[in-house]
C-alpha cells in the first residue's frame, strides 16, 4: 500500500488502546450503568431537542461540494449540543435524543477532520461520540463510531488494528445492513494482512447482509451502504490479494452503480480504478481514470481523495509520453 503520508499515528491513542476501548465497549456489562438525567439549572424540553435534531439533519445530508461551506456550523452545533448536555435539566427521554444527537454530530465532525487528515482529531470525536452513545443507550451508534475508527486504522496502515476493532464492533449491532459494512471494513482490514480465506469469508458475508437488509430500516449512519461500495471494496480487497483483474472488473462495476449524488465517492472510486489499471500495465486507462478523480475532487473539496491520486503520481513518472499523463501530472502539481 503506498500511503506514506498516512503514517503520522496518533500519538495519544495507540493501536491496542483502541482494541482495548473496542472490548470495553462489546462487554454488556459496561451497558447496565448509565448515568441519571442531568439535573443543571436550565430545563431543556422536547421542543427544542427537536429544532436541533431538525437542524442537524438538514446540515448532515448536503452534499459534499456544499458540506465545505457549512461544516463550521456543524462544529457550533455540536458544541450547542454538548453544552446542554452538561449544563441543563432534562428527562430521560430527553437525554437519550440529546446524547444520540451528540454521538451522531461528533461522527459527522469526525469524518470532517478525517477528510482533511487532521487524524488526532478525527479520533477524538469519535471516541467522544463514543462515550455519548454509550451513555445514550445506543449500541448501533457505537458500532458505527468504532468501525470509524477501524476504517481509520486501516487508512493509517494498521489493519490488526483496524481487524481487533471491527470483530468487537460486530458484536454490537444486528442490523444486516450496518454488518454488512462492518465485515466488508474487515475484509479490508485482512485482506491486506493477506489473509485470503478470512477476507473472501468476510466479503461474502458482507454480500449476504446487505442482500437480507432489503425492505428494513436502515440506520442513518450506514444508509448509503449499496452494491456500489460492496463491489469497489469487494475489489479493493481481491487487488490486496493479488487477483488484479476480477478486483478490476468489480471496481468499475461499483463506480457504474454508483448514483450521481455522491460525488466524492466516486472520486475515490475512481482513484481505486487508476490503481487497478496501473497494475494491469494500462496506463493510458489509468491517466484517464487519476485524472477525473482529481477534478471531481478539486472541485468539491474532497482533499483526502486529491491524497489517493497524489500517491499514485509518481508511478505515471515512467508513462509521461501515453496520453492523459501530462495534464494529469500538471493538475497534480498545481
Amino acid at each position: 500500500m503506498e500511503r506514506s503520508s498516512r503514517r503520522t499515528f496518533l500519538t495519544a491513542i495507540s493501536g491496542s488502546a483502541l482494541v482495548t476501548l473496542a472490548s470495553t465497549w462489546a462487554s454488556t456489562d459496561t451497558w447496565a450503568l448509565t448515568a441519571e438525567p442531568a439535573q443543571g439549572s436550565k430545563a431543556v424540553g422536547e421542543e427544542l431537542v427537536a429544532l436541533l435534531e431538525e437542524t442537524s439533519a438538514r446540515l448532515t445530508v448536503q452534499a459534499t461540494e456544499q458540506r465545505q461551506h457549512t461544516a463550521p456550523l456543524v462544529d457550533a452545533l455540536l458544541t450547542t449540543v454538548t453544552d446542554i448536555i452538561e449544563g441543563s435539566r432534562y428527562n430521560r427521554p430527553v437525554k437519550l435524543r440529546l446524547n444520540a444527537l451528540a454521538a451522531s454530530l461528533s461522527q459527522t465532525v469526525g469524518w470532517h477532520r478525517f477528510d482533511y487528515g487532521l487524524h488526532a482529531e478525527a479520533s477524538q470525536y469519535w471516541i467522544a461520540g463514543l462515550h455519548s452513545a454509550h451513555t445514550g443507550s445506543d449500541r448501533d451508534m457505537g458500532a458505527a463510531l468504532l468501525g470509524d475508527l477501524a476504517y481509520q486504522a486501516s487508512w493509517r496502515d494498521d489493519p490488526r488494528t483496524a481487524a481487533g476493532i471491527l470483530e468487537r464492533a460486530l458484536s454490537g449491532t444486528r442490523h444486516p445492513a450496518a454488518r454488512s459494512l462492518l465485515q466488508l471494513r474487515l475484509a479490508r482490514a485482512l485482506a491486506t494482512q493477506g489473509e485470503r480465506r478470512a477476507t473472501l469469508r468476510a466479503l461474502t458475508a458482507a454480500e449476504h447482509l446487505l442482500n437480507a437488509s432489503s425492505g428494513e430500516p436502515v440506520p442513518a449512519w450506514c444508509a448509503w451502504m449499496s452494491n456500489a461500495d460492496l463491489a469497489v471494496d469487494s475489489g479493493q480487497a481481491l487487488l490486496d490479494l493479488g487477483d488484479t483483474r476480477r478486483a478490476h472488473q468489480l471496481i468499475r462495476e461499483g463506480r457504474v452503480l454508483l448514483p450521481p449524488s455522491r460525488d466524492k465517492t466516486r472520486g475515490v472510486f475512481r482513484a481505486y480504478e487508476a490503481r487497478s489499471h496501473l497494475d494491469l500495465g494500462e496506463p493510458e486507462r489509468a491517466a484517464a481514470a487519476a485524472l477525473e478523480a482529481l477534478q471531481v475532487a478539486q472541485r468539491i473539496g474532497a482533499p483526502r481523495c486529491v491524497e489517493l491520486v497524489q500517491e499514485l503520481v509518481p508511478r505515471f513518472e515512467p508513462h509521461s509520453s501515453v496520453e492523459g499523463v501530462r495534464e494529469l501530472m500538471a493538475l497534480a502539481a498545481a
